[in-house]
Formats: C-alpha cells, structure tokens, sequence
C-alpha cells in the first residue's frame, strides 16, 4: 500500500512539474510580447513629449502660434546632440533650417587671413541662429560650432517659412530679432574697430556676463573660455588677450582659475569699455 502511495505522489509531483514547464513555456513569449509592446509605446510617447516640451521651451516662438501650427512644429523638429568643437554648418552650406540653442553653447565665426578665426558672436539659450541666410534664400556666410556639448532644435525652413506666412505675429518676432541682431553687430563694430586693446576685452567681458549669466557665487562666468577664443572674440591676439587678462588681474577687476573668470569689479571694467 505504501508503495503504491508513494508511486502515487511521485506521479502527482511530476505532473505539477510539467504543468508548471508548460505554463511558463506558454507564458514566456506572451511577457516577451508584452515587454516589447510596452517599450514601443514608451518610446513613442516619450518622443513625442520630448518635442512638444521642448518647441514649448521656446516661448517666444510657441506662444503667438495656433493649435495647428505647434503641432506641425512639435511634428517637424529634429533634436541633434553636439560634441565640443562639432561643426554645425560651415560657411558656403545651403541652409536647410534653423537652429535654436537648447542647451550648451556655441560659437557663430568667420575664417579670417591665415585661418584665424573671428568669434561673430555667442549663441545664447533657447537663442535662434543661421536663418538669416534661408530667409533670403543665401548661402551661410559664417560656420558655427559646439563651444561644448550642445542639444540644438533643428526646424525646418520650409515648415518655418509657412508658419511665418500664416501669422505675422511669428513674422514680426522674427523682424524684431533681425533688427535687434543689427543693433548688437553696429555695436561690436564699433568696439572692434575703435576701441583700444582693454576696452575691447573688458567690452567681451561684459558682453559674456549678459548673455551667459555667473556662476553661483554671483561673480565667476558661466562659461570656461580659452585664450584663443577670448583673443577672437575681442578681435586681438592670443599673446595680448593674456598680457591683458594678466592686467586685469592684476589691478583687481578680474579672477583668473584656469579658463574660469570672475568678475570682481564690473562697474570699473564698464567704465574701461565705455572709454575705450
């Protein structure tokens, strides 16, 4: 009797056994299905948020358009990612779109006599740049590169141009920025070319501090330039951007820390800009 109880059981256990085996034989592609449906939709709605959130980031872009019109811009944008020194487009390129700055920094310049470059100017965030030339269908007369690790919006000129023809709340925007763009290089023209040596570098100074904010001691700029850089952003050499940035220093208007500049005295480098 024992016997053919535990034949019983033996019976009992291996049948369960294989219940089970079969169950999860059974089970495993239909979570595999699962797991794979769940990722794609995960996928897809977190794109799509991605772009809605990030064209909403743009506010004064977002704010006059209609329903309509987010969402063809939400739907045409392309996030691209920039390493330092990437090229974003090089003077020549046809334009295609237009950037707008989400994160990061970057510098719009011009290839001057032996190389050398000249720092046009700083792209700002959430700032747009490279539309002049496709809004009068030219070429780009000025390259652009990542300053360092950059997230740029990509929208399509065409997509921009139709918009801008539907809503001259979007066009005006747009004509206020070019006018305001005149006005900044009108200035910087005139610093450039009439300015002595340390009115020129405190004018960069300061022009970096507006559009790049400090870091959280209220005095350090938020933005790690090179000597190189800094001299072609001021429209001298390397050698004078030092000796200068060492006189500064010197005299207690400025911090130096390797590429880190603090700001100790800006109403005197204000003044050192303004008389040249």
């Amino acid at each position: 009797m024992k016997k053919i109880f535990f034949l019983l059981r033996r019976i009992l256990l291996t049948s369960i056994m294989l219940v089970d085996r079969l169950f999860l034989l059974l089970l495993q592609p239909l979570l595999g299905m699962i797991l794979v449906i769940h990722l794609l939709y995960m996928t897809t709605t977190e794109t799509e948020f991605d772009n809605y959130q990030i064209a909403q980031s743009v506010t004064e872009l977002w704010t006059p358009l209609t329903e309509d019109q987010r969402r063809l811009l939400a739907e045409s944008i392309t996030v691209c990612r920039y390493q330092k020194n990437d090229i974003i487009y090089q003077e020549g390129d046809t334009p295609e779109c237009l950037f707008c700055l989400i994160e990061g920094k970057v510098k719009i310049y011009k290839e001057g006599i032996g190389g050398r470059q000249q720092i046009v100017r700083m792209a700002k965030p959430h700032g747009f740049f490279g539309y002049r030339a496709g809004f009068v269908d030219d070429q780009y007369s000025t390259s652009a590169s990542a300053f360092e690790s950059s997230t740029l919006c990509h929208i399509p000129l065409p997509v921009l141009k139709s918009i801008i023809s539907e809503n001259s709340d979007v066009a005006i925007y747009f004509i206020k920025l070019l006018a305001s763009l005149l006005g900044s290089a009108d200035e910087q023209t005139v610093s450039l070319t009439q300015k002595h040596i340390r009115g020129r570098l405190a004018d960069a100074l300061l022009r970096l501090r507006d559009k790049y904010g400090v870091a959280g001691d209220g005095h350090t700029l938020d933005i790690s330039l090179s000597r190189e850089d800094l001299a072609n952003l001021s429209n001298m050499t390397t050698s004078n951007a030092i000796r200068t940035l060492s006189a500064f220093a010197s005299e207690g208007l400025i911090a130096l820390d390797g590429r880190n500049i603090s700001l100790l005295n800006e109403e005197r480098l204000q003044h050192i800009s303004e008389m040249g």
